[in-house]
């Protein structure tokens, strides 16, 4: 007999996106842990900070080392219920990209409310 409680609200992880789509494996792992945990039932929160926003590009090509693009992972996010999409807003500004340019729709969070959204957050995976 398995003790099939539900997840408690403040059980949500949130996982902090912080590299961009190329040069690394950091976002890929990242997209695959949140697609994880949501396949089994947590509620997944998505922090796109500091490079990290470049994933959200709409178009993008194969990296320079042969690295796919994200946008397929990305597109099932929603599949998954996982609609809580957060940029940081200076992340945005820095790079010149508009919210209505990226390819998912998103919520702006300002640099001095990040503390505030980590500790609301039991469990914070950094990718």
């Amino acid at each position: 007999m398995h003790d099939e409680s539900p997840i408690a609200e403040g059980e949500a992880l949130l996982v902090i996106l912080r590299h961009g789509p190329h040069g690394s494996s950091w976002l890929r792992e990242g997209l695959d842990t949140a697609l994880v945990a949501a396949a089994f039932g947590r509620p997944v929160t998505l922090l796109f900070l500091g490079e990290g926003v470049t994933a959200l590009l709409p178009g993008q090509q194969t990296g320079a080392l042969g690295q796919k693009g994200t946008a397929p992972t990305l597109e099932m996010l929603e599949m998954y219920d996982i609609d809580t999409l957060l940029v940081e807003a200076e992340a945005l500004e820095r790079f010149g990209f508009a919210a209505d340019e990226l390819m998912l729709p998103i919520r702006r969070v300002e640099r001095e409310a990040l503390p505030a959204l980590m500790a609301s957050h039991r469990l914070v995976l950094t990718f």
